[in-house]
């Protein structure tokens, strides 16, 4: 059984996808244990500008399969908050 498919993000507006409401074929599921893999093992590539952690956005833009969203960048985040913090004598 394929699941349903709403809404995507297209260039900064919201659209409505084609396939809203309707069932996608397996080619479009994702494989949720090689991507909880990927999330884990594969790393940033510091030298390619898709793969650098950059604030100010949004959201992030990107997949694990892609070495864009990974347990790194929540790492890299999470290390930039407490800089901050620690810089800016932040209490909480």
């Amino acid at each position: 059984m394929g699941k349903a498919v709403s809404w995507g993000l297209v260039h900064g507006s919201l659209k409505i996808s084609p396939c809203a409401g309707k069932l996608v074929g397996a080619s479009m599921l994702v494989n949720v244990r090689r991507l909880v893999t990927a999330f884990y093992e594969e790393e940033p590539d510091p030298s390619v500008p898709a793969q650098r952690i950059a604030f100010g956005t949004s959201g992030h833009r990107g997949s694990a399969f892609d070495e864009i969203f990974n347990e790194w960048r929540i790492l890299g985040f999470s290390q930039a908050i407490c800089l901050y913090k620690k810089q800016h004598k932040a209490q909480d």
